[in-house]
């Protein structure tokens, strides 16, 4: 995961007072400052009840089971919370968890155990009940004084009068109401750059203890990139063994048979040198195959406009291509950018049942931002050892994150977010 830059995700005032009010970020994020409360105080009573119990348990048998199933409570809880966050408050925050062994029971319970994040979801999910409450009191409070402070006229009429704050504000009459409601105009803008300065720190909160260190960003990510150069390796080595390499030695193999005959029968010496000669341009077909999959030659001598043009061009549906770049960006970019989308395009022909699709790429910053989308079917996932997952470890090589929206029914989205130093 990359680090999110938090005045993107939650701007504290896009475009000015009327922009903050109408913006659909600040109504997402009211909702769940007012319901925090509630998702904190119910894991604290879940927690407060199921972990003394587990470990009061512990000294007996049944209690380690059960401390290990209220781990993967708190998990599960964590889990839940990053997605609601995704939702209310548009982070991306991945889980943060490290590989999990593939068997043994001590292997097991050593990696839940040592884990940080396990405990950094723990210390998440205790800390939503008093950040909860907070949020919910100061929510309370500003949304209430606005309404209140709107309707001042509608008070007046109905109820002979409104007083707020103990008494420190009082509308009596309906020109005092009226005065009212532009007070109300005026909180309504502040209530919501209050909200989401409370969504600001919330997020800046919940991406610390759910979101992992960089630091073991990092490591993860090289990890991956290590990993898939590993795989690109051997599948490079496997493609020259069992192609060129075959050819190669079946050609040798009848330029030794047509040297052998070659004063004794001529004309099956004319057969096999053909014979060579055709394999010879199948083993330099193969080659030529094996090089583009590498890195294409056209990404070299063109650029990316022009390679990914080309890629739509042998879709079997038509695909519109935009590229909109100030300069080329650097070769791992660009090649990384490139098979992002040939497989993605490949990926929508096998599956997709599309009937259109576009490419973007563009720059955002110090980013290159590629999008791949698809009108098909939707249902598309990243599993292990599939195409998409070998398009997330070579963006990770260089940093880089892979992004895929694809509800069933659809449409599909991918996007691959490269860093580039310009």
């Amino acid at each position: 995961m990359r680090s999110v830059a938090w005045k993107d995700v939650v701007p504290l005032g896009p475009k000015g007072p009327i922009g903050v009010v109408v913006d659909p970020a600040t109504w997402r994020a009211a909702p769940y400052m007012l319901l925090s409360l509630v998702f904190g105080l119910g894991w604290a009573v879940v927690l407060g009840f199921a972990v003394p119990l587990s470990l009061m348990l512990v000294v007996v048998w049944v209690g380690v089971p059960l401390v290990l199933a209220t781990m993967w409570l708190w998990r599960g809880a964590a889990m839940l919370e990053r997605r609601v966050l995704g939702a209310a408050l548009g982070l991306r925050i991945r889980d943060p968890y490290r590989e999990r062994p593939d068997h043994g029971v001590v292997p097991y319970v050593a990696w839940l155990v040592k884990d940080p994040a396990t405990w950094k979801d723990l210390g998440y999910l205790l800390l939503l009940l008093p950040l909860g409450a907070v949020e919910f009191v100061a929510s309370v409070m500003l949304w209430g004084s606005t309404l209140a402070l709107l309707t001042a006229p509608l008070s007046v009429e109905w109820a002979g009068g409104l007083d707020l704050w103990g008494g420190f504000l009082t509308f009596d009459d309906q020109v005092e109401g009226a005065f009212g409601s532009m007070l109300g105009l005026v909180m309504l803008p502040v209530s919501a750059y209050a909200v989401r300065g409370m969504a600001f720190l919330h997020g800046t909160l919940a991406t610390a203890l759910l979101g992992g260190s960089e630091e073991e960003r990092l490591r993860a990510s090289r990890a991956r990139g290590i990993d898939a150069a590993e795989a690109e390796r051997r599948r490079i080595e496997r493609d020259l063994h069992d192609g060129a390499q075959q050819r190669l030695l079946s050609v040798a193999v009848d330029l030794g048979r047509a040297q052998a005959k070659l004063d004794s029968d001529p004309e099956e010496v004319r057969a096999l040198i053909a014979q060579a000669h055709a394999g010879t341009k199948a083993a330099i077909k193969e080659l030529r195959d094996l090089a583009r999959g590498i890195y294409p030659a056209i990404l070299t001598d063109r650029g990316l406009d022009a390679a990914l043009s080309g890629l739509a061009a042998r879709a079997p549906i038509r695909v519109d291509v935009s590229v909109d770049l100030d300069e080329r960006p650097p070769a791992a970019v660009e090649s990384i950018a490139y098979f992002v989308v040939a497989e993605s395009l490949t990926n929508m022909a096998k599956h997709a049942a599309a009937t259109e699709a576009s490419v973007t790429v563009s720059r955002d910053g110090r980013r290159v931002l590629v999008d791949v989308w698809d009108d098909g079917i939707g249902g598309a996932s990243v599993t292990p050892g599939g195409g998409l997952a070998g398009l997330a470890d070579r963006a990770a090589t260089i940093d880089g994150v892979l992004v895929l929206h694809s509800p069933v029914g659809g449409p599909t989205l991918v996007r691959a977010e490269l860093p580039c130093e310009w």
